[in-house]
């Protein structure tokens, strides 16, 4: 839902000052495409690291019969569960948001920088809603596998940190298309 927003919201001031078609086009299928990347990361949970767990059984059968909308239901049900992720995880949000930063300063193409911009802001509301709900879950996964985790009172300025570079990421956004 934030990247419904966050599409009407560029698409207008883009709207405003004239920009190119193309950019508009671009824009929606990065959203598209990167919101959904970080999702990738439950599939290879079923499939690589939990692979004889029913829900993984019962995921590949999903797969294999292209029942998607079973997939995503599973996926909903069960996405709690999954607290040692590759991707869900506080140096591969570091990683992602050098990489944005490097993709956005170096490229003035729109397609990457939507797909990276969507994938920043898939992890952002994943966080916003555990931190609200149940920071230790939050911290959980967002600290997998780390012996020395981030206290629960700091989990706060590490949301801040992410969702102030989020918006920097989206003024760059708006301003490379004008």
């Amino acid at each position: 839902m934030p990247l419904i927003g966050v599409f009407i919201f560029v698409s207008l001031i883009w709207l405003l000052n004239r920009a190119p078609l193309l950019g508009f086009i671009s824009l929606f299928f990065g959203l598209a495409i990167g919101s959904f990347l970080p999702d990738i990361d439950h599939l290879i949970y079923w499939f690589f690291l939990k692979p004889d767990l029913d829900e993984s059984r019962q995921a590949k059968i999903f797969l294999s019969e292209k029942k998607i909308e079973n997939l995503l239901k599973l996926l909903e049900n069960t996405h709690k569960q999954h607290t040692s992720l590759i991707f869900h995880h506080y140096f591969f949000q570091a990683v992602l948001v050098l990489i944005t930063f490097f993709v956005f300063t170096s490229t003035a193409s729109i397609l990457p920088k939507a797909i990276l911009l969507a994938m920043n802001i898939h992890f952002l509301v994943d966080e916003i809603i555990d931190f609200k709900a149940d920071k230790k879950h939050l911290q959980n996964w967002l600290f997998a596998r780390e012996e020395k985790q981030l206290s629960l009172d700091s989990l706060k300025y590490y949301l801040g940190l992410f969702i102030f570079t989020t918006l920097i990421y989206l003024l760059m956004l708006i301003n490379s298309n004008l």
